[in-house]
């Protein structure tokens, strides 16, 4: 296997009927393993999509095995709930954490290929949202290999390859219908020399490994520098990674991620927070009106005044949340209309409550 190339191929949304198209271009006398990872649910059957898979192509269609030797005119499908690993000419099946949050995960199948295969490695990102897979081609260019990106016109959901055109420089920007032909060219061309594998990408990939161990704060040192940034998965400390073009950050125990990954993330659990603070002051509210009703607490004008003032922040909130929270969600330019931002004492008071 060393002396020919690996395709490994990352989608997400819409991945299915793609793969289906791609690998009906393609038949068993390719001088090429493929490997896939689609992103799955944990809960998901893996035989079902290998056998659909398997009714569009004469190449050995299987659910990825721990230990199996990679070989030549095989498509492998990452299992779900587990990342797809290479590791001398066999495969790798890990439960390791999860990067951008998914598990199987594009950037770690594409970054294990990278570490063993540099020149002889082949990336390819098809449909799907958000941005996985996007640092992985870079893995795979910084180690000599090439990087295709489905075309996004041609794309039921065009995130994942946009995000690698607009980050990583790309070789062949393609429909699906003409990647098959692409990627015979390709295999079918002479194997580059191997390309010397940074030393990042070898200690990131035995991280994910395990070989390393489980991870620690000496050797995410090694990749970057603390940042005052919690890692969303486990709340431990991030550092960001000083080495390729990407913005990305990692935790010591392995989670990773790209900057716009972590950036949706953090908008997620803002959201999250702020419509505690909302119902926090709604059950403040209830409780100062029944209170008042019953002529407890303070006197009647001064308790009137506080639910009025609470009120007052519960639509200011309420708007944001509605509104400015889905304005600053959605990529491109905004709505005309001033940006709608909590004020200090909208969030105090939340605080208080």
């Amino acid at each position: 296997m060393n002396d020919h190339h690996i395709i490994v191929i990352g989608t997400s949304a819409g991945g299915m009927p793609a793969l289906c198209q791609l690998v009906a271009q393609l038949n068993n006398t390719l001088p090429a393993a493929v490997l896939v990872v689609q992103h799955l649910a944990p809960d998901s059957w893996g035989a079902h999509l290998v056998e659909r898979m398997a009714r569009h192509t004469s190449m050995r269609c299987q659910l990825a095995v721990d230990g199996t030797p990679i070989e030549l005119g095989n498509i492998y499908l990452a299992p779900p709930d587990r990342h797809l690993l290479v590791r001398d000419g066999h495969i790798l099946i890990t439960r390791g954490p999860r990067e951008n949050h998914y598990r199987p995960a594009v950037d770690s199948l594409f970054r294990s290929a990278a570490a063993y295969y540099s020149t002889r490695v082949i990336g390819v990102v098809l449909t799907g949202m958000l941005h996985d897979g996007t640092a992985g081609l870079e893995f795979i260019k910084r180690c000599g290999g090439r990087a295709l990106v489905q075309d996004p016109a041609d794309a039921e959901y065009p995130g994942m390859p946009e995000s690698a055109l607009h980050n990583v420089e790309i070789d062949d920007v393609l429909p699906i219908s003409l990647m098959g032909a692409r990627l015979e060219e390709l295999v079918f061309q002479n194997v580059q020399p191997v390309w010397p594998v940074p030393e990042d990408i070898k200690l990131e990939a035995a991280i994910a490994e395990r070989v390393v161990g489980t991870g620690t704060t000496e050797e995410a040192s090694q990749l970057g520098h603390t940042v005052p940034v919690t890692c969303p998965d486990c709340g431990g400390s991030l550092w960001q990674m000083k080495h390729g073009k990407i913005l990305r950050y990692r935790c010591h125990t392995g989670h990773a991620f790209t900057a716009d990954s972590l950036l949706k993330e953090s908008q997620k659990s803002l959201e999250e927070s702020l419509w505690v603070a909302l119902r926090m002051l709604e059950e403040r509210k209830t409780l100062l009106t029944n209170m008042a009703i019953r002529g407890e607490g303070s006197s009647n004008g001064s308790q009137q005044e506080r639910i009025e003032e609470i009120k007052k922040h519960i639509n200011r909130l309420r708007e944001f949340m509605l509104n400015g929270m889905s304005n600053s969600a959605v990529p491109g330019p905004r709505p005309p209309g001033p940006v709608l931002t909590p004020d200090d004492d909208d969030l105090e008071l939340a605080a208080e409550a």
